[in-house]
């Protein structure tokens, strides 16, 4: 057994904070991507039906189609929002406390869910997706800051893969419940839909047996005495002393650090590959097509030739293939650079999304055909990878954090709303697009950006800079400003 996995052995209590915190943050929002593939035409024709009952009309297919995208789409919304104020209000109320809170939003959106059919209202739906999109976008950033904060230095890495391991398992289970055999039926599938809400009331009713973040009570609220109490109920005895020691040096240094806002961090030329990174590379996270996906898999399997009855089973593959994937996601980013694993993930991804293009355009030439592709697919999952590092100084984290959640939800947006029209409009070619989105992402990648795999940020921003000096002088400079840097960290 990895040495990693059996040191994490030794915190129980921090284990039972994974999952109780995952349950209410990454596995709602996979959870909410995926689920709604299953139940779409029970919901298309609950559209219909209330317009009927209520108009007297019919709608026509394009009008039930963007009513539906929007359904789907909504939750982006909802995300956004909470993604951008996650960051306050966990700070002014404790990360805790956040999540804790977070949990009545996805518990309402359930009621609504499940009470939509009953009062004939798909209405229901919409705003319940809302109101899991504020939970999704709150619960992913808590999430991160909690555990991370009690989690210690050398385990920091792991606990940021089970981070994404909950949310392939999310998507998982939003598929496997979704099937006819459990709740993908005409009479169960509001139960599916409002699932979130029992995992929320599982959360609400075992996280106060879970302390603050030791981080938050000290570095916010400068009460060390908590912080020590916080520390000895998720570790146990084993020795913390040196994680305080090194939270109290930062809080020193912070006190002259100010934040940047996102106004600075875009008028700033000094940063400006920095921020280029970040666009490109969130905006490249959901136009790679890999939440296209999820959000509407039995158009894509469709599209790639699946008979339909296989349907619900081939994207069932998918959320399996992605679990599979993230949890050895862990022993390959040690043993290589995150810089080749974002350049090799986008190249696969876009030479599987070549392949798929080829055998969907052939696949009534041969019967074995459609099969290639959803192979292809899972392929193209596989090949899905992280994204970027720490690439920006303290001061412009913040400001880099609000730039990329927002491109990341906008785009998420866009692209749940245009993939039912790229379908029926391009058919066989909509992959082409995404195809272009990753080799421009992957080249990027390749040639403007550095290896962020045990280096600083500052060290990152340095190294940004080196590479994209207009002169062998500034150059010069840049090599020297990081021989300064590594000398100052030996010091230290």
């Amino acid at each position: 057994m990895p040495q990693h996995l059996t040191e994490i052995l030794n915190y129980p209590v921090l284990i039972a904070a994974i999952f109780i915190c995952s349950i209410g943050g990454t596995f709602q929002y996979g959870f909410s991507v995926s689920v709604m593939t299953s139940p779409s035409q029970f919901i298309k024709e609950l559209v219909n039906k209330s317009c009927v009952e209520r108009y007297d009309r019919i709608l026509m297919d394009w009008e039930v189609s963007l009513i539906w995208s929007f359904t789907v789409s909504i939750f982006c919304i909802g995300g956004l929002l909470g993604s951008l104020v996650a960051s306050s209000i966990s700070s002014r109320f404790g990360r805790k406390r956040c999540l804790l809170v977070n949990n009545f939003w996805a518990i309402l959106g359930a009621i609504l869910m499940i009470s939509s059919r009953t009062a004939n209202s798909f209405e229901m739906i919409v705003v319940g997706r809302f109101l899991y999109g504020i939970n999704a976008g709150v619960g992913l950033s808590a999430q991160a800051m909690y555990l991370t904060e009690s989690s210690p230095k050398n385990l920091r890495a792991m606990v940021g893969v089970t981070i994404a391991t909950a949310l392939a398992i999310g998507k998982f289970c939003g598929q496997l419940l979704g099937i006819r055999e459990l709740l993908g039926t005409e009479k169960s599938w509001p139960w599916l839909l409002g699932f979130n809400g029992f995992t929320a009331l599982f959360q609400f009713c075992t996280l106060p047996l879970l302390p603050e973040s030791p981080r938050f009570l000290l570095l916010e609220r400068g009460d060390l005495q908590a912080s020590e109490n916080a520390f000895r109920k998720l570790w146990g005895k084993k020795d913390y002393s040196k994680e305080v020691v090194e939270m109290l040096e930062e809080k020193a240094a912070l006190q002259s650090i100010r934040s940047c806002s996102v106004l600075e961090l875009i008028q700033n030329r000094t940063v400006r590959w920095q921020l280029l990174t970040i666009v490109i590379v969130f905006f490249a996270l959901q136009f790679s097509g890999i939440n296209a996906v999820y959000f509407y898999s039995f158009d894509v399997f469709r599209a790639a030739g699946i008979q339909e009855h296989r349907l619900a089973y081939a994207a069932l593959g998918t959320g399996l293939c992605e679990l599979t994937t993230s949890i050895g996601c862990f022993m390959i980013i040690e043993s290589m650079g995150r810089k080749d694993l974002m350049f090799r993930g986008y190249i696969g991804m876009a030479a599987s999304l070549g392949l798929l293009s080829v055998t969907v355009y052939f696949q009534k030439t041969v019967w074995w055909l459609p099969y290639c592709s959803m192979v292809l697919v899972f392929f193209f999952i596989f090949f899905f990878s992280s994204g970027p590092g720490d690439i920006l100084t303290q001061s412009f984290k913040s400001a880099g954090y609000t730039v990329g959640c927002t491109v990341n939800w906008i785009s998420l947006f866009v692209l749940g709303s245009l993939f039912p029209i790229l379908v029926e409009n391009l058919g066989n070619f909509c992959f082409l697009i995404f195809l272009a989105v990753c080799l421009i992402c992957g080249f990027h990648v390749r040639f403007n950006v550095p290896e962020t795999k045990a280096r600083t940020a500052l060290e990152v921003s340095a190294e940004f800079d080196r590479m994209h000096a207009k002169d062998k002088t500034s150059q010069k400079k840049n090599s020297s400003k990081i021989c300064e840097i590594k000398a100052q960290e030996t010091k230290l």
